[in-house]
């Protein structure tokens, strides 16, 4: 649904409505009673299956709250976030959120977006601005906590191993908090034994295709690997394509952990083919939805809030696939 949204938009500046039953006028701005609340949502784009369902569960959690939601699709561009958020000030929208496609370079418009006293919410990724007043609230997961949480189960793998152990790493966008955030907390925890070593990482943009390209490329260039990280699912999936066609058995001659826990990758686990997955949660919508109304409701809100996720061995995702969401 989300890949047919994005093709629809012209480089990211028009805005699909979305009308949630019962409504009142749409166009209003929620500023008095009786008008309902609008929310203005600027996605990354739909690069992953995470993606489409992150989408989805924010979608849906709109309608179901009542809420009118103003959604775009940046299509991996910058460019196309602010233009998208400076289009939901112009509406002059409730309140604005957005997972910010890079970290950096968005202070002159959420200063726009505070001048006219809309409040921000980042939402699955975080910016590197110095001024926090340009923002109301994050909600998101801890990238880095997942980084570690990978290293931390490669440790305890390859504990008895004399080593070295040869990692090779498909980092996440480019710029971007997940693709930091994930690198650098997994580099905190295996710098600690210099028998792991890093003997490439390139980015594979979140995606399956580049995840299978770069992975190629590795094949090629390595001699020996021993562990593919994965900063995504869709890129440890894309991976496994290439790993099969070297000749290779994925989970067995490489060892694959990964980050989101979509259902393709439990599929994959069940097979064998991964051996690790750190969940990242995408169904963040109702969370998103609640807390807009407390903020035009005038709330105090938490400046971080955490999203509850675990990590899945075969087994576990084996147990779970039946009843995965996403």
């Amino acid at each position: 649904m989300s890949k047919r949204a994005a093709a629809a938009l012209v480089a990211g500046a028009t805005v699909a409505v979305l009308t949630a039953c019962g409504s009142g006028g749409a166009g209003s701005a929620g500023k008095g009673s009786g008008h309902k609340l609008v929310v203005g949502f600027s996605q990354v784009g739909a690069e992953s299956g995470w993606r489409t369902a992150n989408t989805k569960s924010i979608q849906e959690a709109a309608k179901k709250a009542g809420i009118e939601l103003k959604f775009s699709d940046a299509q991996q561009k910058q460019e196309n976030q602010i233009k998208a958020i400076r289009s939901f000030i112009q509406q002059k929208v409730d309140v604005i959120a957005f997972s910010p496609v890079v970290e950096s370079g968005w202070d002159t418009v959420l200063k726009e977006a505070k001048d006219a006293h809309i409040p921000v919410v980042l939402t699955d990724r975080s910016v590197d601005s110095k001024d926090e007043s340009l923002y109301v609230s994050f909600l998101g997961s801890d990238f880095v906590e997942e980084g570690r949480k990978a290293g931390d189960w490669l440790v305890k793998e390859y504990a008895a191993a004399a080593g070295p152990v040869n990692i090779v790493q498909l980092e996440g966008t480019t710029g971007s908090a997940p693709a930091n955030d994930r690198k650098s907390g997994f580099a905190d925890v295996v710098k600690a034994d210099p028998k792991f070593k890093v003997v490439a990482s390139q980015t594979g943009d979140f995606t399956r295709a580049k995840g299978k390209e770069v992975m190629q490329a590795f094949l090629k260039s390595q001699p020996k690997i021993d562990v593919l990280y994965a900063h995504n699912d869709d890129m440890a999936l894309g991976a496994i394509q290439a790993v099969e066609e070297a000749g290779k058995k994925p989970g067995s001659d490489i060892k694959i952990v990964s980050v989101d826990g979509v259902r393709d990758a439990f599929t994959a686990m069940s097979q064998g083919k991964i051996n690790y997955v750190v969940e990242c949660n995408p169904l963040l919508g109702d969370q998103l939805m609640d807390l807009a109304k407390k903020i035009k409701a005038g709330e105090q809100v938490p400046r971080r809030i955490k999203t509850e996720e675990g990590t899945f061995t075969p087994e576990q995702a084996t147990a779970a696939l039946p009843g995965r969401q996403y």
